[in-house]
């Protein structure tokens, strides 16, 4: 999997003034949140729909921390066992990388629940605001185990990615009685499928494990990233920062929007 780096801000584009008022609104208040986004092998541009997303919360003012727990991402630094903020990558002004595969199952309890990896992530990068946990279905189950999220489902405009989709699905909702779900589409804004992936996907959920699919967003790899977020992909992350209950952050300065190198999460080179 491949994501190609780019440069978000080195021609920024103006945003009409009524969509920028929407996104300050949206991006506006100063809480700790974590997205649960599923791992997903049959998505080819998973890295770039994390690339995307950080770039959106970047590009509004918020700190954005990734951390990628997926069983084909980059393995921890040695020291993430000993000191994990030792460990977290600075790749840009506000987006930060932790690579963090098998680092979620250190973290079980006696109970099966590994929650303790969110707090172990939080206090590693407490200047994060948003972060994005990239893992694989079983982890999420551990993690969230007991507490409340909507996970973000990955997918593309074929089969495989989809059915891959759907029974993490069903395992989260089994497992952490977790019954409300988002779509992350990796297609082309013209491919013929992508409406009607999402309204499959949702009669499925609803028929056979009594789940909700709430919000479907499509994201074109082909895009220029400095695109600002079309309508649905902004009302996606509005309900997503809107489920987080967390005690807000100490108010902080405003930042001013300094040029950031290209952001890449996919096939980061390993550490020896």
């Amino acid at each position: 999997m491949q994501s190609a780096g780019h440069d978000f801000y080195d021609s920024p584009r103006p945003v009409p003034q009524d969509q920028a008022d929407g996104l300050r609104r949206l991006f506006g208040g100063r809480r700790r949140h974590v997205l649960p986004l599923v791992a997903n092998p049959h998505v080819a541009f998973s890295g770039l729909v994390l690339d995307r997303l950080a770039a959106v919360f970047a590009a509004n003012g918020r700190e954005v921390l990734v951390v990628d727990a997926g069983a084909l991402s980059p393995p921890p630094h040695e020291l993430a066992t000993v000191e994990l903020s030792a460990c977290v990558e600075r790749l840009s002004p506000r987006v930060s990388y932790l690579p963090a595969r098998g680092l979620p199952t250190l973290h079980v309890d006696t109970r099966g629940a590994a929650g303790g990896f969110i707090e172990a992530v939080l206090q590693a990068a407490p200047q994060a605001e948003i972060v994005l946990l990239h893992a694989e279905g079983q982890d999420l189950a551990r993690i969230f185990k007991g507490r409340a999220a909507r996970p973000l489902l990955i997918g593309a405009d074929h089969p495989e990615s989809i059915k891959h989709a759907y029974a993490n699905l069903k395992l989260l909702a089994r497992r952490c009685d977790l019954l409300t779900f988002d779509l992350l589409l990796a297609a082309s804004t013209l491919s013929p499928r992508a409406a009607a992936i999402g309204a499959s996907l949702a009669d499925c959920a609803d028929r056979f494990a009594g789940a909700m699919l709430l919000h479907t967003a499509l994201i074109d790899p082909a895009d220029d990233p400095g695109l600002a977020p079309d309508a649905a992909l902004s009302a996606l992350l509005a309900a997503q920062l809107s489920l987080d209950d967390s005690p807000p952050l100490p108010a902080a300065p405003p930042a001013y929007m300094l040029p950031r190198a290209a952001t890449q999460f996919s096939n980061r080179p390993a550490h020896p």
